[in-house]
């Protein structure tokens, strides 16, 4: 084995399986890559850890406007809509780093499996406690259930990284310039393509997003032919936000019941 394949053999570990895991993946995720943690990169664990944090200050400003702190507009104001933006986008590129790194451990499908599995009953609970919260713009395709699908649809693109690259550009480009009415109706506005956003607390449809998870296959197959090196410096990142990439689908689960919570004692009082 050469020098530089013992090096990057050497930088994936594999970790412990556990079921708190994931956008992200899933995860919304979120979520989103703790959704496939058989290999485990420290970088990787601190760019989740980060894309968490940002979707918690996100989330702690959104609940500020329902309790009547503020009154900021996320859904028309570009300064939300990018951020927002960006936070997705972290995780569904994580998504697909996850899949990369998951080929390479060539793990049992039954692990693959498992994941979504969780992701997806994350995603169903997910959409009963916004219907209980939400009842008229409940969460029926969120972060955590795109994750889910596009995670089943881009596996197989793992082993075909210039593949992925072209199919993730195309879906891409499709999301972002074609719509039709026909995808407006509930039941094919998850796909994408819509003329008009639905009336739902989060909307994450495959297109454009699962061409972003292809995309981060691409990239993710990139960084590992080089070992990882370009993000070495996040592997010296803090022990905590480590932490928290490594167990972002746990958090994202628990940190908007912890932060209505607590918001709803400060104001009550």
């Amino acid at each position: 084995m050469s020098r530089r394949r013992r090096r990057a053999a050497a930088s994936v570990r594999t970790s412990a399986e556990d079921v708190k895991g994931g956008v992200a993946s899933g995860s919304a995720a979120s979520p989103a890559a703790a959704l496939h943690d058989p290999a485990r990169i420290d970088a990787i664990d601190a760019l989740r850890g980060g894309a968490l944090c940002l979707m918690i200050v996100y989330h702690f400003a959104f609940d500020l406007r329902v309790f009547g702190v503020t009154n900021a507009d996320f859904e028309h104001d570009p300064f939300w809509l990018s951020f927002r933006a960006l936070i997705v986008t972290s995780f569904m590129v994580l998504v697909g780093v996850s899949l990369v790194l998951a080929e390479r451990a060539h793990l049992p499908r039954r692990h693959f499996w498992r994941r979504i599995a969780i992701i997806a009953a994350c995603a169903v609970a997910v959409s009963v406690a916004s219907w209980i919260a939400f009842r008229q713009t409940f969460i029926y395709f969120g972060i955590l259930h795109a994750i889910a699908v596009a995670s089943i649809l881009a596996a197989p693109l793992a082993r075909w990284p210039r593949a992925a690259l072209l199919v993730g550009a195309a879906v891409v480009a499709a999301g972002l310039a074609w719509s039709d009415p026909l995808f407006n109706a509930r039941p094919l506005s998850w796909i994408g393509f819509v003329t008009t956003k639905p009336a739902t607390e989060d909307y994450v449809p495959l297109a454009p997003w699962a061409g972003v998870v292809a995309l981060g296959i691409a990239m993710g197959d990139r960084l590992a032919r080089n070992g990882f090196r370009a993000l070495a410096p996040l592997g010296r990142a803090p022990a905590w936000l480590r932490w928290l990439g490594r167990y972002s689908l746990f958090v994202y689960m628990v940190h908007q019941p912890l932060l209505l919570g607590g918001l709803w004692l400060v104001v009550r009082h």
